[in-house]
């Protein structure tokens, strides 16, 4: 097995001279000066490997992800246990700097078996462990060693045109955690974040971006997302946000890779996880020459390849029905995985005609894709205008208008839709509190 490797940093001259005197699997094809320049090399398939020698802080989620698509495994050298740990987070083997070459070898050996789903090569000692020669905090492995998250991840999306789904993700987290369940709102929406104004918080501050930024840096922990997650308090309960971009062209803070370990990471905090995502899924990486680019549209796609449960929300009128099915045809081409819950939206008989459901119903039946209709949301203007009036929550602004009962039914069991909220008062604009 050959192994070409490139390498960054002022490494040891008998480092890279080592390696290449063991006459092994492993050849050093190119020293690089900046990590940059590496990322180059490795997209050009020049490596099947690379040794960060110096400055691995510089390595991310995202990069190490990146070299991973291409077939690179990454193996870094430092002396500081915690950042060994940081690296390990990310998808990185570490050494010592004063490795021996026939060690660092075996490593980049292990590295690539890994990487590539290979067998470990017959030669590589028990010494090959990626964790072997740096000691490490026993807790921290612990930790690690604890897996995914148990908390249920439902994602709300729908086409184009409006058709509700920020208000029906915001009242879904609400009615749940007026039940008393654990939930963190997720606004992932990278072309019209709104959750934020939806529940009238003045102190935004993109905490999805400040939580991706730290998952790209393998820092991102239980105690560090509840930090950067805002908290709204409502009149039957509380739940944890994560607000959107401020901005559209901030989208590239929200990469695939450090979002997937966002929503991990929410799993182990909150019960429930919803997602609020946008409405394209257009495989937006294939518009670009270069193929590694950042995807837009990876912060829809990456929730809903990860769902548990997915509603889709169409507006119930004659631009919206065909809106959705063509939007669950496409859907279906990209996330197959997907078995999405249909939901109509702002149901009325002025836009459909007489007994609209039923109309819906038998158009769908007669037109639509296999996915089947589930349930009709009423429209509710005067409702929905006063909760976003007021900052609020349905439950709060319009506690027993159709549309609250109808959202909450969605998610609910049937003895606990009997149940009322205690307190029907609208509340206040809100601040966010951290």
């Amino acid at each position: 097995m050959n192994i070409p490797v490139v390498t960054v940093g002022q490494s040891r001259e008998d480092l890279v001279g080592g390696l290449e005197r063991l006459h092994g699997p492993v050849t050093v094809v190119r020293r690089c000066a900046e990590l940059p320049e590496l990322l180059a090399a490795c997209q050009s398939g020049l490596a099947r490997a690379a040794v960060v020698a110096d400055g691995s802080e510089g390595l991310t989620a995202s990069l190490v992800d990146r070299l991973g698509a291409v077939g690179v495994a990454v193996i870094a050298l430092t002396d500081n246990a915690e950042e060994a740990v940081r690296l390990r987070k990310i998808g990185v083997a570490s050494a010592l700097t004063g490795v021996e070459s026939a060690e660092l070898s075996d490593r980049i050996a292990d590295a690539v078996a890994q990487l590539t789903g290979g067998a470990r090569p017959a030669s590589l000692s028990a010494a090959a462990d990626p964790g072997a020669a740096l000691a490490t905090d026993p807790v921290e492995s612990e930790q690690e060693a604890e897996g995914r998250g148990s908390g249920r991840l439902i994602v709300v999306w729908g086409p184009a045109g409006s058709p509700g789904r920020t208000t029906v993700a915001v009242n879904i987290a609400g009615e749940m955690a007026a039940d008393g369940q654990d939930v963190l709102l997720v606004d992932a929406d990278t072309y019209g974040a709104s959750v934020a104004a939806v529940l009238g918080l003045l102190d935004e501050s993109a905490g999805l971006a400040q939580a991706c930024r730290l998952a790209d840096h393998g820092q991102l922990d239980a105690d560090a997302l509840r930090k950067v997650a805002a908290t709204v308090a409502t009149a039957s309960g509380q739940f944890r946000v994560l607000t959107g971009i401020t901005r559209a062209d901030r989208w590239t803070e929200i990469r695939a890779t450090a979002l997937a370990r966002v929503l991990e990471r929410g799993r182990e905090i909150a019960e429930v996880v919803v997602v609020d995502t946008g409405f394209c899924l257009e495989a937006d990486e294939e518009l670009s020459f270069d193929t590694m680019a950042p995807r837009r549209n990876a912060a829809t796609l990456r929730p809903l390849e990860l769902a548990d449960t997915v509603y889709a929300i169409g507006a119930a009128d004659p631009v919206g029905v065909p809106r959705m099915v063509r939007a669950l045809a496409e859907l279906e081409d990209a996330v197959p995985q997907a078995s999405p819950t249909v939901l109509m939206n702002k149901v009325r008989s002025s836009s459909v005609g007489r007994d609209p459901e039923r109309q819906l119903r038998d158009a769908w039946e007669r037109y639509g894709p296999a996915s089947e209709l589930r349930a009709f949301l009423p429209h509710d203007p005067r409702a929905a205008d006063a909760a976003l009036l007021a900052g609020s929550l349905l439950l709060e602004a319009a506690p027993d208008s159709e549309l609250r009962r109808a959202i909450r039914g969605l998610v609910c069991a049937p003895d606990q839709q009997k149940r009322r909220s205690s307190v029907f008062s609208s509340t206040p604009r809100r601040r966010a509190k951290d």
